[in-house]
């Protein structure tokens, strides 16, 4: 049984479905979709995604036209999850679980430390409170994570590493906090099948970014190290457009 996820932050679902988005996943046909910062509540997605045929499940933020995650399935799974048991970090709607047969499938949009650092606090207390849900439900399936994790773990998963040392996304306490992560027996997808530099999830909309292709892989698809033999393939659709963020899309099978 072979299955293909798609991951997506895009940046306002009501945004990126003006911009072709429902056209691209049709195309690409994926099995579950899971999707972040859809800035967007149950009563107020649009109808294009939920008459594609799929199973809904959507943990709004609280306030309005903020945060939020959405996955869709094509089989109604065995329970879904809303957040990780914080009501500082739930009321933003960061994080949503479903579990299949199989695994459990994560898909989380993490805290921005913002400009200044301001919030760097909050995105390391969500962080490490993460881990704790993470590896507390691995006790019961293995686990596929997914989503906009904001930070870039490494120098090669960032344009101009050294214009960016200790700025939102590239502190050394969130690589090392990254790093921490997949040491607790995680693996970095992507990582599995390529190597090279140069390969962006995320574009700021201004200075031509993604054209000149100055950007940041801050998207992730993660899974336990279990099921790092049932991986087939790990991409970022970087050609797909709709939001500053591209999809990525992962390949796994199952006997």
């Amino acid at each position: 049984m072979r299955m293909k996820l798609l991951s997506w932050n895009v940046n306002g679902i009501r945004s990126a479905v003006k911009s072709g988005m429902i056209n691209e996943i049709e195309k690409l046909n994926p099995d579950f979709i899971c999707l972040q910062e859809i800035k967007s509540d149950e009563k107020t997605v649009p109808l294009e995604i939920t008459s594609l045929g799929y199973t809904a499940f959507v943990n709004p933020a609280v306030k309005k036209g903020y945060s939020g995650t959405m996955i869709l399935t094509r089989n109604k799974p065995v329970s879904a999850r809303m957040g990780i048991g914080n009501r500082e970090f739930d009321d933003e709607g960061r994080v949503l679980s479903v579990e299949t047969e199989k695994f459990w499938l994560i898909n989380a949009y993490f805290p921005n430390s913002q400009r200044d650092l301001k919030r760097l606090d909050y995105k390391l207390q969500f962080d490490s409170e993460f881990t704790g849900y993470c590896l507390e439900l691995e006790k019961q399936k293995p686990l596929i994570i997914c989503g906009d994790f904001n930070v870039a773990h490494e120098d090669i998963d960032i344009a101009r590493p050294e214009d960016n040392r200790n700025n939102a996304g590239f502190t050394e306490q969130e690589r090392n906090w990254m790093t921490q992560f997949l040491a607790s027996g995680f693996v970095d997808t992507f990582r599995m099948f390529n190597s090279d530099p140069g390969n962006y999830s995320w574009w700021t909309y201004r200075f031509n970014a993604r054209e000149r292709n100055i950007g940041w892989r801050i998207d992730y698809f993660i899974v336990s190290g279990t099921l790092r033999k049932n991986v087939r393939s790990s991409a970022i659709l970087d050609s797909v457009m709709g939001s500053d963020h591209a999809p990525l899309e992962l390949e796994i099978e199952f006997p």
